[in-house]
């Protein structure tokens, strides 16, 4: 085995780390390339990018040279005893190297869920505060802390707390990197164990009925854009992010008078590309303002905003409308997911409209839909009713057909 001293890139202050590099010789990958196989340790050791003094200078050689007495240890250790040391310079490695590429491995699948995974890390690493996490550093009383930033301390843009289930995601995806690092034998003792999960809520979500919906076009609103944006998730059920990213290139007139929304799904397996297509309904295109249609690489909605300005004018224009609820921009994609189950549509086919990545998402709305849980019961057959004649029968659907008036 070899072992070197190895600078990472400069942090924004100058700074290299400094990090030994176990190298265990090559292996084969997939491809029939041979790569070298090799471990980083991280040192609490920095030197200047470009040392200008002689004072910097200095400190750089000292440094280099602990790093030096470092790199010689590890050695005598490994011909004493290899496997410890193996298992020593893994709980050394960076937890946030191993996130990250734990991370990179999401980007092909649900957008949401790879969005999760970032947003997760970088409160992992708001929460830790420094520029480096190993393995070691990572123990019950560091996940309980972290759990509790997440819950209690961890502020929105709009200065609130993390919904609960906001923090449960991101603490379970720290939980679940962790579970696989165990699995693949970097750590062997997982601290996962002694922590308790954040268990999701059960929300209420909040819809708009369309009499609601109809009420709010026309309704007052202080900023239009905001008002044709959030009509729009009304109608398409798409996110506020993926509205507020809508350039015209994506906006297509497949038929006259007729328009659809084609969303490039890039990160496939064999390196091509899926188009997907979101037909938009005529109260959908009404509010795309065609007749002021900008530039191919120009925003749809522009000046577009979440911020405390247009969250208060989202409320103020619902309360103009005679809505008492508490409506938030995703209140729309709730609305449509709704609408689209009361009009018949099955929830795999609303789960696909929706871009959920599992079915169990979609079907929590179905649990909101009151009128079809009532209809359900009060339909049930009575069961101690004379079964009708199968005289009165239709032939082919079997149901009970009334019987004429002479």
């Amino acid at each position: 085995m070899k072992v070197s001293v190895n600078k990472r890139n400069p942090n924004s202050k100058g700074l290299q780390q400094l990090r030994l590099v176990y190298y265990y010789g090559v292996v084969e990958g997939e491809d029939g390339k041979k790569r070298p196989k090799r471990d980083y340790e991280p040192l609490e050791l920095y030197v200047y990018h470009n040392p200008k003094t002689q004072a910097e200078r200095q400190h750089n050689k000292e440094m280099m040279r602990q790093a030096e007495a470092a790199r010689s240890a590890r050695l005598v250790e490994a011909h004493a005893n290899k496997f410890q040391l193996e298992d020593r310079v893994k709980l050394a490695s960076s937890f946030f190297d191993y996130y990250d590429q734990l991370t990179s491995t999401k980007e092909s699948g649900s957008a949401s869920n790879y969005s999760i995974w970032i947003s997760a890390g970088k409160h992992l690493r708001n929460y830790h505060g420094r520029a480096e996490l190993t393995f070691e550093e990572i123990d019950k009383q560091f996940l309980e802390g972290l759990r509790k930033y997440l819950l209690e301390e961890k502020l929105t843009k709009s200065k609130t707390k993390l919904a609960k289930n906001t923090a449960s995601s991101y603490f379970n995806k720290i939980r679940a990197a962790l579970n696989e690092a165990y699995r693949e034998g970097i750590i062997r003792d997982n601290p996962v164990q002694r922590v308790k999960s954040v268990k999701p809520e059960n929300t209420k979500r909040t819809y708009l009925s369309l009499d609601e919906v109809r009420a709010l076009t026309k309704a007052e609103c202080r900023y239009d854009v905001l008002k044709r944006a959030f009509l729009f998730s009304c109608t398409t059920g798409l996110r506020w992010s993926d509205i507020n990213k809508l350039t015209w290139s994506e906006i297509e007139e497949f038929e006259p008078g007729h328009y659809r929304i084609i969303f490039d799904q890039k990160k496939l397996k064999n390196g091509g590309k899926s188009l997907v297509y979101l037909d938009l309904p005529d109260s959908a295109v009404k509010l795309l303002d065609i007749d002021r249609k900008g530039e191919p690489e120009d925003r749809v909605f522009v000046g577009l905003k979440y911020n405390s300005y247009f969250n208060v004018a989202l409320e103020k224009w619902a309360m103009r409308a005679g809505i008492t609820k508490h409506v938030t921009f995703h209140v729309g994609r709730h609305t449509f997911a709704v609408a689209q189950l009361n009009r018949g549509v099955d929830i795999y086919s609303l789960s696909r409209l929706l871009g959920h990545s599992e079915l169990r998402t979609t079907e929590d709305y179905a649990d909101i839909l009151e009128s079809r849980r009532v209809t359900a019961m009060r339909s049930f057959p009575d069961i101690f009713k004379e079964r009708e004649s199968e005289n009165n029968r239709c032939s082919h659907c079997g149901q009970a057909v009334p019987m004429a008036i002479a």
